[in-house]
């Protein structure tokens, strides 16, 4: 059975917050389901957006691409309103110098089961790397 892209414009789904915008490559980018397209930020950090699931979900793993990201924090909240978010996911990612950097993170069962109470509010903050390797 194939999953269905619960982070998709096409599910409903919305960035209701970015904390930059190009206007060549918007935060909208990040869930128009087109890998071709992106959302790009000013370099200056950290960098966060907030996805809106306007529906229950059941999220069981998130696929993050991205470059020159230290760290991803992902909050989530269970309030209608994008407000009261709590640490769900936190992980350093390996330096891959001008390389796409591919994170799959499989949420265990007890975030899963979290996640299918009430739509869900992700906020993910991304520090970006600061030091360049000549």
């Amino acid at each position: 059975m194939k999953k269905t892209d619960l982070c998709s414009s096409t599910e409903g789904t919305e960035v209701i917050l970015a904390t930059s915008s190009d206007e060549k490559h918007p935060p909208e980018n990040i869930i128009d389901g087109n890998p071709e397209t992106f959302w790009t930020t000013t370099g200056m950090f950290p960098q966060e957006f907030i996805i809106c699931f306007h529906k229950h979900v059941k999220i069981e793993k998130l696929v993050i691409q991205s470059y020159l990201v230290r760290t991803l924090r992902i909050e989530k909240t269970t309030s209608k309103e994008p407000f009261d978010f709590e640490q769900w996911v936190e992980k350093d990612l390996v330096h891959t110098e001008g390389q796409l950097q591919n994170e799959e993170i499989v949420i265990d069962s007890i975030h899963s089961s979290a996640a299918n109470h009430r739509p869900q509010t992700l906020q993910q903050t991304c520090v970006e790397n600061l030091i360049s390797s000549l």
